[in-house]
Formats: structure tokens, C-alpha cells, sequence
């Protein structure tokens, strides 16, 4: 089956800049309010069709159920300053009528005793209105701190370099900076109060 990518990838391509659209649109909400708003700043992205083909090769995935199977294709990501933020932003996703959450891994709270990656990831089903009707998509919306962004970004670009294979001296780097990541987010929770109170 041989498939014309741009048709399947438009839907996606609409929803992450629909969604891109309304997340920060909470976002200028709070601040009109002079309210603390939990969100920082929204990115978003489509998987290219050469990061589709390598994850369909990985897991054996079937072109006919790659709309269901492959959850990621759209993918938003929403910084917040402080680890309380990341609660703040789930309720206000579970509570909106425009989009259905389906499954939510919590990658801040229940790590891995070895498991250094920290995020909080939610599955939404979002409706696109097309010219031929409406499709629901599957979306990841990633929610991160500040210092769990930054931390998963070098990782992930190491991860490239390296095909996953760490050499031991990164590996143990890569475990002492996320520790550090991790007492930074603590700080910033300690002293939240009077850093929301400085910014508005």
C-alpha cells in the first residue's frame, strides 16, 4: 500500500496549530487576569515522514492502523516554571470540552528507580473539521519544567549520537545533571511564592 503522506499528515498539521492556538490562548488569559499562568510557552510539531517509516520499521507497526497505533504523530509540548504547574495544566486540559483525554503517563511521580527522564505525558483525542467532514486525531501533549525540558533535549540529542548505546562516563553525567535538574525544580518550588509575587 503506497501512501500519500501529505493527505494523511494535513489533519495533524491542522491540529497542532489549532491546539498551539488555544494552549496559548490560556496562557494570555491568566496573564490578562495578572494571574500566574501555569503554562510558560507552547511548542508544537508533526513527526516527519522519515521519523514515521523508522518507528513503523521499529515496531512492526501497519500502515492501515497508524492512526491509531502510532499516538504521536502530532505532538505539543507545554513548558511550565514549577512542578506544581504540571497539575495546574492537566486540570485544565481534563476539563476542556474541545478535545478527550485518553491516557495520561506520569513520568515525573512514577519514575523508574534508574529511569532519569522526567515528563508528564497526556493522549488526547482532538476533532479536525476538514472539507470531507470531521477526523479525530490522536495527539501527545508532553508537560515539562524549565529544567526537564532542558535536560531531555541534550538527552535526546545523545541519544542520536549514540544510538542509545552511552558510554558509561555519559551515562553517570547524564544521571548526576538530571539529579541536578531535579534539586533545581525543588528549589524553584520552595521559593515559588515569592517568585510568582516578584513577576506579577
Amino acid at each position: 500500500m503506497t501512501m500519500d503522506w501529505e493527505e494523511f499528515l494535513d489533519p495533524y498539521i491542522q491540529a497542532v496549530g489549532e491546539l498551539k492556538i488555544k494552549l496559548r490562548g490560556i496562557r494570555k488569559q491568566f496573564r490578562k487576569q495578572n494571574r500566574h499562568s501555569p503554562i510558560e510557552f507552547v511548542t508544537g510539531r508533526v513527526k516527519s515522514v522519515a521519523s514515521i517509516e523508522e518507528k513503523i520499521a521499529l515496531r512492526g507497526l501497519s500502515i492501515e492502523n497508524l492512526a491509531q497505533d502510532m499516538q504521536d504523530i502530532a505532538g505539543l509540548r507545554v513548558m511550565v516554571q514549577f512542578v506544581d504547574d504540571v497539575d495546574e495544566v492537566l486540570a485544565l486540559l481534563r476539563h476542556r470540552s474541545d478535545m478527550t483525554i485518553v491516557s495520561e503517563r506520569d513520568y515525573i511521580r512514577n519514575r523508574k528507580k534508574f529511569r532519569v527522564y522526567r515528563s508528564y505525558h497526556v493522549i488526547i483525542s482532538y476533532p479536525v473539521d476538514t472539507i470531507d467532514g470531521r477526523k479525530e486525531i490522536l495527539a501527545e501533549i508532553q508537560i515539562r519544567t524549565l529544567a526537564m525540558n532542558f535536560w531531555a533535549t541534550i538527552e535526546h540529542s545523545l541519544n542520536y549520537k549514540y544510538q542509545g548505546n552511552f558510554p558509561e562516563e555519559i551515562k553517570l553525567r547524564l544521571e548526576t545533571t538530571a539529579r541536578m535538574a531535579y534539586e533545581l525544580d525543588e528549589e524553584m518550588r520552595k521559593i515559588r511564592d515569592d517568585i510568582r509575587e516578584a513577576q506579577l
